[in-house]
């Protein structure tokens, strides 16, 4: 299962002096347990669907033309869109970046593509895996309070805690 999920919960019509008036859907976009939303218009749908054409075998996408405006065809469209969404992240072991790009996603955990690296053998597979250093050691628990003993106490720590816990009661 993607540790991606997304639907589409709402959309809204905008009328705008310079253009006629068009619909945005809202996008709400679940990665990892975290939620975001995005908001996008059929003509971005309808851009990012030829982007993929260039390197997947995208789903149909709802047709751009519509007749009337009104609730019900839209909320067709609305779900025609969601279960776009949801068919390129299911057929789609490696999500395009495009298409993170288009849902906001940044720093998603990806597999490295070994096709890139030209062979199959096991020297280019360990050759295409990234190193990963520690940027930050920690000697202990950097959000549990100071021990009693330092004689030096950490002010963005006690700050937080007293914040959170005590947001009455002054700073001594």
């Amino acid at each position: 299962m993607h540790p991606v999920r997304v639907s589409i919960p709402s959309f809204r019509s905008e009328n705008s002096s310079v253009e006629k008036g068009f619909t945005v859907f809202k996008i709400d976009v679940l990665v990892n347990g975290r939620l975001h939303s995005v908001e996008k218009r059929y003509s971005e749908f309808h851009a990012l669907h030829k982007m993929l054409k260039k390197s997947i075998k995208p789903p149909e996408i709802p047709s751009k033309h519509v007749r009337n405006w009104v609730p019900k065809v839209l909320e067709q469209r609305k779900h025609g869109l969601e279960l776009y969404l949801q068919t390129v992240i299911m057929e789609n072991e490696v999500l395009p970046k495009i298409f993170l790009d288009f849902l906001k996603i940044r720093h998603f955990p990806s597999v490295p593509k070994t096709e890139s690296c030209g062979s199959f053998d096991t020297e280019s597979v360990e050759s295409s895996k990234l190193s990963h250093q520690p940027v930050i050691v920690y000697l202990r628990d950097p959000y549990l309070l100071p021990a009693a003993h330092e004689t030096f106490s950490n002010v963005v720590i006690e700050g937080v805690v007293h914040g959170v816990f005590y947001p009455d009661v002054q700073p001594r």
